[in-house]
């Protein structure tokens, strides 16, 4: 699944790593994959320098086992961009294919797939995100976040026929405002675009969540009792039950499959 936003500053990149987390401890498999391909954040927000990234992987210079970074044993896994490497911001279509032709073997060991996106709507963003089988959009009660992620929304469904999303409301001070904030971009999707949101959960403010960051340790492990951390777990409980749905789907409809591979 793709972790999106329509701008930057709402946490995605932090959210992103904490529901791989929350499924690692689910008994899950997951692997990271930093789509912000020449500004690579997620490397930096674990504290770690991988010796190889997707550059190589892309330049011939590594195979695709060679670049995975372990986090956690037996499951949880990152794939690495680089930082500062002005023509993978902007990468083609083309390069693309040739990107995840190189990675769909690997990708086959793992349950979940998370696609961290970076921020708007240039054409790797759109590209990438048309690819999963879900995306998450990621918004806060701002109104800018608001406006831009109608945006991206608008251009993924114009552009490639894309109408069907899950909003995550970020940074929120209560369950209202979190309702409040969902409900205006979903009913500005559906009266204008004809696109369906569902709201996947929200994520309080918690003190906690700077010293995560700052400590370079994903929050819901350093601080697992924390009310961000609850709000995850909830979360990505509500992931599983929606891939347990859509394999009952399957298997009563032959028909309906999950693409190239089996995740998700």
């Amino acid at each position: 699944m793709s972790i999106m936003s329509g701008k930057g500053g709402v946490g995605k990149t932090n959210l992103t790593l904490n529901l791989a987390y929350a499924l690692y401890e689910n008994y899950k498999s997951a692997i990271l994959m930093d789509c912000d391909l020449g500004l690579a954040n997620l490397d930096v927000l674990l504290g770690i320098s991988p010796e190889k990234n997707m550059q190589d992987l892309l330049q011939g210079e590594a195979e695709a086992g060679e670049i995975v970074c372990a986090l956690e044993k037996n499951g949880l896994d990152l794939l690495p961009a680089a930082s500062g490497v002005p023509e993978l911001v902007e990468l083609d279509e083309d390069l693309q294919g040739v990107l995840l032709e190189k990675l769909n073997k690997l990708f086959s060991r793992y349950e979940f797939l998370f696609l961290d996106l970076g921020a708007g709507i240039n054409n790797a963003v759109l590209s990438f995100a048309r690819m999963t089988h879900e995306r998450i959009v990621v918004i806060t009660p701002e109104p800018t976040s608001l406006t831009d992620s109608y945006a991206l929304i608008k251009v993924l469904n114009s552009k490639y026929g894309l109408n069907h999303f899950y909003l995550l409301v970020n940074m929120v001070d209560s369950d209202r405002e979190a309702k409040t904030g969902f409900e205006r971009m979903k009913v500005a999707c559906e009266k204008f675009l004809g696109v369906t949101c569902h709201f996947l959960g929200a994520v309080h403010n918690d003190p906690n969540l700077p010293l995560a960051v700052r400590d370079q340790k994903p929050f819901i492990k350093n601080y697992p009792d924390s009310r961000a951390s609850r709000d995850i777990r909830i979360i990505a409980d509500r992931i599983l039950a929606l891939r347990g749905a859509k394999a009952e789907a399957i298997a009563q409809n032959p028909v309906l499959s999950w693409g190239n591979d089996n995740i998700y």
